[in-house]
């Protein structure tokens, strides 16, 4: 389906030796809320040693677009897992939002490379 940009801002619990953790900011591009707090924390993951028991979402809001009237050109870097081994790939898609350039690089991807939604990942 149709992709939209979520800003989620989390943070590990506050404990008695870190009374205010660092704050984790994100655009993640999903389908709903719940899979974008999903996709968070599975990034959140592999960058630092917090998991979704040790922490707390504090923020997930829907971004809108500005200007969703005028026609942009979007660049996206991505990565994504082959048959072959992992890639990085740089690919640019004219359209109205920036969730819906997201949109059309994931069927553009299993279009031509393949790449499954799952193991392609928009940096």
């Amino acid at each position: 389906g149709e992709l939209n940009q979520y800003k989620v801002i989390g943070r590990s619990m506050p404990t008695d030796k870190n009374r205010t953790p660092k704050l984790y900011q994100m655009k993640i591009f999903a389908p709903d809320t719940c899979t974008a707090k999903s996709r968070f924390w599975y990034f959140v993951s592999q960058l630092i040693k917090m998991k979704k028991t040790r922490g707390e979402i504090l923020c997930c809001e829907q971004v809108y677009e500005k200007k969703p009237v005028k026609i942009k050109n979007i660049g996206v870097w991505l990565r994504y897992v082959s048959r072959s081994g992992n890639h990085n790939m740089y690919r640019e898609y004219r359209d109205l939002t920036a969730a819906g350039a997201v949109t059309q690089c994931y069927r553009d991807m299993g279009a031509r490379h393949r790449a499954r939604s799952s193991t392609i990942q928009i940096m």
